[in-house]
């Protein structure tokens, strides 16, 4: 499968719908969930997907990817309240889709990707784990941790909402290449690739962001002081995770750093750690070494 199989589940509230793309075989008993960052959706995942997809087929085996636009992003139905933008509103989705997956085929082996507010809504989900159809076998947390630095939440906090609408979808290109440059050197068909399903046209023949500008309430509130309150109570999550763990880190992060990163590797599930240099956050996974270390972690040979 070159293209990914755009589906909707109608979540337990029946208000809203969560969008899902799947890549694979939707027979396969091997369950990948990559979840993506704050401001993405599903499809900044394709480079891996389809390397997945790939690498499972050359082995004689079948993996299934399913890569959810989490609520209010990409095709997902936006939420009624902004204060609902927070991690155990997408916890509780991301368990609903998994007990769906579940029901159409039974799962035997489920692994986690996580790019930043992803791999802490895994980190969640896997202290978590009797909520699961079957605990998380393996957890990849790319650029990210229980302990945030504040500097990048700042920094976070001062684009998340805003921008747009945009004049053509160049424009719009342009605009997010520059808020993502700690994304790390791309060709340009790389950005046009990771950026495109980020933007959608207006009524009136312009281009906006794909998501809710509502995600970005619940941040206003945030704080240097609460930030810290926020990490020592993820601490305490992080601890109790017990899946086969991979910590990704860009060198240059400033949400992720090096000191809280090898503090990672010194407990809970005591993650090995790889680092990639010229990049911040987050990596993207798309080629290179950065595509090679998820996969070799998820489809050794």
């Amino acid at each position: 499968m070159t293209e990914p199989q755009l589906h909707h589940l109608a979540l337990p509230d029946a208000t809203r719908k969560l969008a899902f793309w799947q890549w694979g075989q939707a027979q396969s008993a091997h369950l990948v969930l990559c979840v993506h960052g704050l401001t993405r959706q599903g499809r900044d995942f394709d480079a891996l997907a389809r390397a997945l997809v790939e690498r499972a087929g050359a082995m004689g085996r079948s993996v299934r990817v399913v890569c959810p636009d989490v609520a209010g992003r990409g095709a997902s139905d936006w939420l009624s309240e902004a204060a609902l933008y927070q991690p155990l509103t997408y916890v509780a989705d991301m368990q609903a889709l998994l007990l769906h997956l579940h029901g159409q085929q039974r799962i035997d082996r489920l692994d986690w990707m996580g790019t930043s507010m992803g791999g802490i809504i895994g980190m969640l989900a896997a202290a978590q784990a009797q909520a699961l159809p079957r605990p998380i076998d393996r957890l990849v947390l790319n650029d990210v941790g229980p302990h945030l630095d504040w500097a990048g939440l700042a920094r976070i906090k001062g684009y998340v909402g805003q921008g747009g609408p945009f004049a053509s979808l160049q424009d719009g290109l342009d605009a997010l290449r520059a808020n993502m440059a700690g994304f790390g050197p791309h060709s340009h068909l790389q950005w046009q690739a990771l950026n495109t399903p980020m933007l959608k046209p207006t009524a009136d023949g312009r281009w906006a962001l794909h998501y809710d500008p509502a995600i970005a309430i619940p941040l206003r509130g945030l704080s240097a002081q609460s930030n810290a309150q926020a990490g020592e109570l993820m601490q305490a999550v992080y601890e109790q995770i017990s899946a086969t763990t991979l910590l990704l880190r860009g060198a240059d992060s400033d949400l992720l750093s090096r000191q809280a990163a090898l503090a990672m590797t010194e407990c809970g599930p005591r993650p090995a750690l790889i680092e990639f240099a010229g990049v911040g956050h987050a990596p993207t996974l798309m080629d290179g070494d950065q595509l090679r270390a998820v996969l070799d972690f998820l489809l050794p040979a």
